[in-house]
């Protein structure tokens, strides 16, 4: 069955309606120095459908109210909109029980809940943490903290020069010392996707747990963590059309339950005297304070949308989208593009032979091409590449061949005021 937003026949896989998609993205309507924004910068932040935004008045007008506990109208009708939006992450994610998913400020608050809730309990001196070349610097600086804090060794994989870890020399680093594996599902930097799946079923046979980073993964690709086996993974809401300012950790249940939380306070706990507290099951033992109530029911809004859409079939849009612009791009003369994994969400990085990507950045805003420039938060990737920054498009299910177009006249553009 098709959705509203999808069309095909027997014979033909669906096909996004972009333009009424594009519809419930307002903001796409917006002009940049005189242009029609094209917003390609979706790796740092997605935009929001009006769906989200309604959900979020209606939050506001009708449903405002601190949660638990309380037994007025209000906080009632709050109360079960929270709930109900962890179940709808739970279902996005496919985690066995609604329970093992923990609202977060963000992927960041998520890995760092971790180091501290798990990494404290289990790493010791001369223990062992295995990262990627690959990693944002969040799922790189809370690890540094701890081994420092705990004299603890981080072990990194190392990757070829598309973009691919090796997974050979991954294997090779585990020992009698290693005691986790925290790798990124997918590069934000390059697009890569990681085979995390067959990295998990390692580090496992090896009794080792392991983290994944799947800022990038959630707004491109079906999440399923009861396949992929991981221990532990963390999202953002503000790159899946939701909010800024929430995410998930997911957590198996007994992992959870035998961690130290990581922030005290109200909504946390059982039973509180000066001698002694005892904490509330999961989740709720992880959620100290008044939670980010809205947000995380707006991001519900998100998920139910794009599961409207389908994510196998955002996944197949993007994909056509990617291949389009890799092959504009890399016609260019005086184009470099980096990361050219055979495996990779919607991301180009790419640098222009004699131009600083802060003046193609500053450039390109002037056509109404929005990209990030910079090192984005991987320096050590960076210095892997060879380069001290890149410019980096990335798309999203909204954007169109049009935007590539718009992307490579730009280009065309700044090559030119340097020519």
């Amino acid at each position: 069955m098709n959705t509203p937003f999808t069309s095909s026949t027997s014979s033909t896989p669906p096909v996004l309606d972009v333009a009424r998609i594009r519809a419930d993205f307002p903001i796409l309507q917006l002009t940049v120095a005189g242009k029609p924004l094209v917003y390609l910068d979706n790796a740092a932040s997605s935009q929001m459908p009006l769906p989200v935004m309604d959900r979020l008045r209606r939050y506001q007008t009708s449903e405002h109210a601190n949660i638990h506990r309380a037994v007025h109208y209000l906080s009632e009708t709050a109360t079960a909109a929270y709930e109900a939006a962890r179940i709808t992450l739970q279902r996005f994610i496919n985690a066995r029980e609604a329970r093992e998913v923990i609202f977060t400020s963000g992927t960041t608050e998520g890995i760092n809940l971790v180091v501290h809730g798990w990494g404290r309990q289990n790493i010791k001196a001369g223990d062992e943490i295995i990262l990627t070349v690959l990693e944002h610097h969040s799922n790189i600086v809370p690890w540094q903290m701890l081994a420092l804090e705990k004299g603890a060794v981080i072990r990194v994989v190392p990757m070829n020069d598309a973009g691919e870890l090796l997974l050979d020399n991954y294997e090779a680093l585990f020992n009698e010392r290693t005691r986790l594996v925290s790798v990124g599902h997918v590069s934000n930097a390059l697009g890569s996707i990681n085979p995390v799946k067959k990295m998990i079923a390692l580090a496992h046979a090896h009794g080792v747990p392991v983290l994944v980073d799947g800022a990038q993964a959630a707004p491109h690709l079906a999440l399923d963590v009861q396949d992929l086996d991981c221990d532990f993974y963390a999202f953002s809401g503000h790159k899946l059309c939701g909010p800024t300012g929430i995410g998930v950790l997911y957590g198996r249940a007994a992992l959870l339950e035998a961690m130290q939380p990581f922030k005290g306070g109200g909504d946390m706990i059982h039973t509180v005297t000066f001698e002694q507290t005892t904490y509330a099951p999961i989740p709720n033992k992880f959620e100290a304070g008044t939670p980010p109530i809205a947000a995380a029911i707006g991001l519900g809004a998100a998920v139910d949308y794009l599961c409207r859409i389908g994510m196998p079939v955002i996944a197949a849009h993007e994909h056509a989208l990617l291949r389009y612009a890799t092959e504009h791009l890399s016609a260019l003369p005086g184009v470099r593009l980096l990361g050219t994994a055979r495996d990779k969400a919607a991301v180009l990085s790419f640098v222009l032979a004699g131009i600083h990507p802060h003046d193609v950045g500053t450039l390109l805003n002037q056509e109404g091409v929005a990209v990030r420039t910079g090192h984005h938060c991987a320096q050590p990737l960076m210095r892997r590449l060879g380069v001290a920054a890149t410019s980096r498009a990335s798309f999203a299910f909204y954007n169109t061949l049009a935007d590539v177009d718009a992307l490579v006249a730009g280009i065309r553009s700044v090559q030119k005021v340097f020519a």
